[in-house]
């Protein structure tokens, strides 16, 4: 019998086992797959922090009522203007800002929003770089998020890890309840606070705020657009003046019919998870489990549409109130009342 032969190279394998059973080789380019991915990580989160780090600093907080403390920030204007966590500043009576290349300023306040765990500070410095702000909305669970601060006073530690969920709920120091968070698993430790949570393009999707000890790789960070929105204010004015009809709720998805039914033009809205007692809410008969999907006729899709619409305008005017109970679409006026200035640690 005539038989051909055929010399195989080092990239090929005759079959996925051996004569005598055990696992053949596996393709070169096969055992390459693992380390080029690798590398492509490697080489994102480098390409971010290179990007990012020159705009995270530390900033060293004297106060009355703690001493001496630390935390993180990240400058948000080329004039000097850092983002940071109301916590890290609150009672601060002097401010000290380091940034990437060690260059020491004192910094002043700008203005603080315990409601949302925000707060601007200023330095004077030439030369400085700026990080940019993200669209929140476009967030997906599972994308690589990177944090970058100053934990126990470690400055330009980098950690990474992905955006596990989105639309949490959790307490400020005021007591107010804030919507709109991300939880992540990047490690974050006590003086991470008011640093950045990045995506992979180095922008800046959230203001890290918080831990949930002693889990582990539970962090949670305020989202960009909330960030956005509160630091214009405060840059403006040095605090934000609110309205509110007295309700917590959270982003959900609208069925497909009744957003037919009704011509709705969004197809999320607003659940409402708790009315206060007395609260405009209450007095106009909105109830748990009712859906907000419109507010003085613009649609509400999201706790951010909410906030947005009750500023200081709408303080005492009577106003149109779209919800959903059930499948029923209903109207109330509802009259918005001031927020009242939130005290940071009084709950």
């Amino acid at each position: 019998m005539n038989m051909s032969t055929k010399t195989m190279g080092w990239n090929e394998v005759a079959s996925d086992t051996t004569a005598g059973g055990a696992p053949a080789i596996q393709p070169a380019t096969e055992r390459r797959g693992d380390g080029e991915l690798l590398d492509s990580y490697s080489k994102t989160i480098a390409a971010v922090v290179n990007r990012v780090a020159p705009t995270v600093v530390n900033i060293r907080v004297l106060s009355g009522e703690r001493g001496q403390g630390s935390g993180s920030g990240f400058i948000i204007a080329r004039d000097g203007f850092i983002l940071t966590n109301s916590h890290v500043v609150h009672g601060a009576r002097e401010l000290e800002v380091t940034l990437h290349d060690s260059r020491v300023f004192p910094a002043r306040m700008i203005g603080t929003d315990p409601e949302t765990d925000l707060a601007v500070i200023r330095i004077d410095a030439p030369d400085i770089q700026h990080a940019r702000l993200a669209d929140s909305s476009k967030i997906r669970v599972g994308q690589i998020a990177v944090a970058v601060g100053s934990p126990y006073g470690f400055q330009q530690t980098v950690t990474a890890g992905i955006v596990s969920a989105l639309g949490r709920s959790m307490r400020a120091e005021s007591g107010r309840l804030m919507d709109e968070i991300i939880q992540t698993d990047a490690a974050l430790n006590p003086g991470n606070s008011g640093g950045p949570l990045l995506n992979s393009a180095g922008e800046v999707i959230g203001v890290n705020t918080a831990v949930i000890l002693p889990a582990q790789g539970i962090c949670f960070a305020i989202a960009s657009n909330t960030a956005h929105f509160v630091t214009g204010w405060l840059i403006k004015d040095g605090h934000i003046r609110r309205s509110s009809i007295g309700v917590a709720g959270q982003n959900v998805p609208l069925h497909p019919r009744v957003v037919r039914f009704h011509k709705l033009p969004n197809d999320h809205g607003v659940l409402v998870m708790e009315v206060e007692p007395g609260s405009p809410a209450a007095v106009t008969g909105l109830e748990k489990g009712d859906t907000i999907v419109g507010f003085k006729g613009r649609p509400v899709a999201t706790i951010d549409d909410l906030h947005k619409s009750l500023v200081a305008s709408e303080i005492g005017v009577a106003s149109p109130l779209m919800f959903l109970r059930g499948t029923e679409k209903l109207f109330r006026m509802v009259v918005p009342r001031e927020l009242p200035a939130a005290r940071p640690g009084k709950k």
